[in-house]
This record gives C-alpha cells, sequence and structure tokens, in this order.
C-alpha cells in the first residue's frame, strides 16, 4: 500500500464518481479502477460497490475513509515540517555570544528574531571567545555574536560587523581618573591593570598589546578575571584599572567609571560570526535579525 492509493480511494470516496475523480486526479480512468482494485485486494475487503450508473462506498469503504484521510494527513504534515526547518521556519539554533560586548546586541536581535521565525527556538551559550570559535569549527554553535577575531583565528569562518564601541579606562569612582574628561595611555600605563585572563581571550591580550605598542611599553597586568562581572568588580574595589570598550558601562550601571582615552585607540568592533559551510537559512535569518547582510 502506498500514500498513492490512500489519494485515489478518497478522491473516489468524496465524488463517488471513478470518472470525475480521475480527472482531479489527472489519470487515466482504467488505471485508477486498477489502482483501487489493487487496495481492495491488499485489504481483503470491496471498498466500493459498483453499478452501471452508480458507485458507493461499502461498510468497509465508510470506515477506511477517516484512516485513510489522517494517514495522508500526516503525511502532508510531516512534508509540511520538513520544509519549514530547510525554510528556517521550524526548528532550533544554537547562538553563542560574550555577555560583555554584546549586552546592547543581543536582546535587540532576540526580538527582531522572534517577529521573524516565532517557530525557530533560540538556545544561547555563554562562552569565551576560544570556546565559540571551537563551537563554530565543531558545528556545535550556528553563529556567534563576538569581538572581531584576528585573521588567523577566523580561519575557515566568516564575520559580520554589527557594531562599534569606543575604547575606555574603566576606573572605579573614586579613583583621580573618574574626574577627567579623557585619560593618556602614559597614564594608564603607570597603573596596576586589571584584564580577562589570557587563556580564554587571547584576542584581549592582543589588542592591549596593541594600544601599548606606540609607547614601547608592556601593560604592567597585575590580575586576570575569566568573565564580566569578575572585572568590573575588582575595578569598582579599585584593584587596579581596566581598557575596556564603553559597552562595559551598558553591563556595570554606574558602579564604575569609564573616561574616554587619548589618543583614542580603534574601536572595538562586535559582530557575527559563522562558518559559512556550516549556515542554515534559521541562522541566515537570525543574522538578519540582528541587522546583517543575511
Amino acid at each position: 500500500m502506498e500514500l498513492r492509493h490512500l489519494r485515489y480511494f478518497v478522491t473516489v470516496a468524496e465524488l463517488l464518481n471513478f470518472t470525475k475523480a480521475a480527472t482531479r486526479l489527472r489519470v487515466a480512468q482504467p488505471a485508477l479502477s486498477r489502482q483501487i482494485r489493487d487496495l481492495e485486494d491488499e485489504l481483503g475487503a470491496p471498498l466500493f460497490e459498483r453499478g452501471p450508473r452508480f458507485v458507493k462506498l461499502t461498510d468497509a469503504g465508510i470506515a477506511f475513509v477517516p484512516e485513510a484521510q489522517a494517514v495522508l494527513l500526516r503525511a502532508e504534515e510531516a512534508v509540511q515540517a520538513v520544509r519549514a526547518v530547510v525554510n528556517g521556519e521550524r526548528g532550533q539554533i544554537h547562538v553563542g555570544y560574550a555577555p560583555s560586548p554584546t549586552v546592547e546586541l543581543l536582546p535587540s536581535a532576540l526580538h527582531a528574531f522572534q517577529n521573524l521565525a516565532p517557530g525557530v527556538r533560540v538556545n544561547l551559550h555563554d562562552l569565551s571567545s576560544e570556546e565559540l570559535l571551537r563551537g563554530l569549527h565543531d558545528g556545535k554553535l550556528d553563529l556567534c555574536l563576538v569581538v572581531r577575531q584576528p585573521e588567523k583565528a577566523m580561519r575557515g569562518l566568516k564575520f559580520e560587523c554589527l557594531r562599534e564601541y569606543p575604547m575606555c579606562v574603566a576606573v572605579s569612582l573614586r579613583h583621580p581618573f573618574a574626574k577627567r574628561k579623557q585619560v593618556t595611555l602614559a597614564q594608564i600605563a603607570a597603573e596596576p591593570l586589571l584584564a580577562y585572563t589570557r587563556a580564554d581571550y587571547p584576542d584581549y591580550h592582543a589588542m592591549l598589546a596593541e594600544i601599548f605598542r606606540p609607547l614601547g611599553v608592556n601593560p604592567r597586568v597585575v590580575a586576570e578575571h575569566d568573565s564580566a562581572s569578575s572585572l568590573i568588580a575588582a575595578t569598582e574595589a579599585g584593584r587596579g584599572v581596566s581598557i575596556a570598550a564603553s559597552s562595559l558601562g551598558l553591563v556595570a550601571g554606574g558602579r564604575i567609571k569609564l573616561v574616554p582615552l587619548k589618543p583614542a585607540p580603534a574601536a572595538m568592533v562586535v559582530g557575527a560570526a559563522y562558518n559559512p559551510k556550516k549556515f542554515s537559512v534559521a541562522a541566515k535569518k537570525f543574522l538578519q535579525a540582528a541587522g546583517g547582510k543575511a
């Protein structure tokens, strides 16, 4: 028994006319009659009573109609479910993100994506830069919202810029820098510096080295922290100052002061990273929701 047998049977049962049913199904009437006979032989019971001028359902046929309709409906639902996943309308995606840099970007992207693809579930993963890139390569993540990484680290991946934030020095509200409109890099070089952990955020340390290179000095990092919350707490406590993008202020609120740097380093670029070989339609729609050009 195949789906076409059920479609043929249901059509004949609805019209009670083999000629009209053959026309609707776009098959020859003899072929339709033969398919119905094959179905009856397989079921071991006649489904129709046939006369010179009438066709009517037998008791077996009456019982079989709702069952055949249910099977056809379920098959159509299965087809539509697959098409919805292929078209990015249903299913799920895994999105990695770096919390502090994406504090402004992520909520707006999620809201826009909910309107764009309400049938797709978004699984969020708060990870370090290294873990985010590894997840993209391994196929465990569909897309990441992250600070732009060095070209070497992005090998095989694509990156699209979505936001830019000026770099600042983050200080305690009691620190002398908190009262200034600008702070020079030379002044920061004399301060104890707080940073993210090198193992998890090598791109951050590469950025520090680039910022201080014109001075010919290495930043004096006195403590490393594995998250924005711990970095904010240490900065608030006055244990040192930290170089951070202005977006950190959205996370810290009024707990610390962010002061512009002079001369201003290159802005922090935040965007979407993805593996073009494993980029689903749903992930493309998420990039579009985030303001990208998917």
